[in-house]
């Protein structure tokens, strides 16, 4: 069983490829099975819906990898 990784990302963002890229590494690395799914969050509405911080934000089984962030209630574009 692997992991559900999802890579939200806003349009334009120049860290996404980058981002996406290190998180199959790194699963690669711990011999992690994953599955990658990027989402183009372009609306308030999609980014209050998926918890979108920032771009990229990445979250492994809908829960974001910032610990920080999980407690985050400001979603959206700044």
């Amino acid at each position: 069983m692997g992991l559900r990784v999802r890579v939200l990302y806003a349009e334009g963002c120049a860290n996404t490829a980058q981002t996406t890229q290190r998180v199959q590494d790194v699963a690669h690395d711990l011999g992690i099975a994953v599955e990658i799914e990027k989402v183009l969050v372009d609306t308030q509405r999609q980014a209050e819906a998926l918890g979108f911080l920032g771009s990229p934000t990445v979250q492994i089984n809908g829960q974001d990898i910032e610990p920080s962030a999980r407690a985050a209630s400001s979603f959206g574009f700044t």
